[in-house]
């Protein structure tokens, strides 16, 4: 556990000020930034940013916004979370992280996934009928783009590559990658035979239920032949000074988020007996410093995994709740995490 590492996850969600007043998308990005170089200053390993294409997130090309970032900061590793690499090139995706590496002296990482979300398939042009058969195909592309030499690749999705190269290179001769998973056991699958480092989007119920998903990447891997990497996880919450607060400040612009979502698929609106039992059995780390500590070592003992991300924004919360929430976890949360692993 000496080894675990601790990130920050953000869709940009646009936050409030301390009026009640909405952001604009220019400022909720801007409030991103200044969150990743504190983040950075207080030794947060990891800022990840996930892409989303709706009114509610500012977020839609997390490279540029990591971009930014690495002009402001020194040491924190700059990380999407997730790219849809389904509604996107494969190419241009490794050429816009290669080029973040390269402004951030080797700290981009790229976190591919499928979406959660639907809505940059129609509007890239794409047909949600191939939804499986864009990844699969997408993913095996880029495999071959992380070796860094003239590629050949055919496929039925993009133009066919004939011994290609592809620039800028980077500087290590190879971009950290990593596959986001929400819980199918195909694309744990997937993700070991290629090599890659797995994340796990675990957003609801007992984190334990996870632990069969490990367990197959790495008999998967073993397999296949290829190396098992220290899994990572990424999980909602929000910190505050009081358990009460963080609950308080978090519930009722978490509902609106929920609910509007959940409206498009089909899910009943929560309840606050639904988030009050999620914080305490679930996958929700709302509470004060030493609450949320004890419940992100707890889960990290039990999974056995090497990187914890908090997904620390979910509504609008207000700007200056968030920044208090970053100092946090950041300042409290995490060395309290390694002394109880520690113990």
């Amino acid at each position: 556990m000496s080894d675990l590492e601790f990130g920050l996850d953000t869709f940009g969600d646009v936050p409030e000020d301390d009026a009640g007043t909405l952001l604009s998308h220019a400022a909720a990005i801007r409030q991103v930034v200044d969150e990743a170089v504190l983040a950075d200053e207080l030794g947060v390993d990891v800022i990840a940013l996930g892409e989303h294409h709706r009114p509610e997130y500012s977020i839609s090309s997390p490279e540029t916004v990591l971009a930014g970032i690495a002009g402001r900061t020194g040491r924190i590793r700059l990380a999407s979370g997730v790219t849809v690499l389904s509604s996107d090139d494969p190419v241009r995706v490794f050429q816009r992280f290669s080029t973040v590496d390269a402004l951030s002296n080797g700290r981009a990482e790229v976190i591919l996934g499928r979406g959660s979300f639907t809505e940059s398939f129609p509007l890239f042009g794409y047909d949600l009928a191939d939804y499986d058969t864009l990844f699969e195909e997408k993913i095996e592309l880029f495999a071959k783009l992380l070796d860094e030499k003239p590629v050949t690749w055919s496929g039925t999705m993009r133009a066919s590559l004939e011994n290609a190269d592809v620039y800028p290179k980077t500087e290590s001769g190879r971009l950290s990658t990593w596959v986001g998973v929400g819980g199918s056991p195909q694309s744990v699958v997937r993700t070991a035979r290629y090599g890659l480092p797995l994340m796990l989007a675990i957003i609801g119920g007992p984190p334990k239920r996870f632990a069969p998903y490990l367990d197959l990447y790495r008999k998967a891997a073993e397999k296949f032949g290829t190396a098992a990497h220290p899994v990572g996880m990424h999980s909602p919450g929000f910190v505050a000074d009081t358990d009460e607060e963080a609950k308080e400040v978090f519930w009722p612009r978490y509902q609106v988020m929920r609910d509007r979502i959940g409206a498009l698929r089909g899910w009943p609106p929560i309840t606050r007996t639904e988030y009050d039992a999620e914080i305490g059995r679930g996958s929700l780390y709302i509470g004060s410093p030493e609450t949320v500590a004890r419940k992100i070592a707890s889960a990290v003992s039990a999974l056995g995994v090497g990187r914890f991300d908090l997904i620390y924004t979910a509504g609008s919360q207000p700007v200056s709740a968030r920044l208090r929430a970053v100092e946090l976890y950041g300042g409290k949360v995490i060395p309290m995490v390694r002394d109880l692993l520690a113990d």
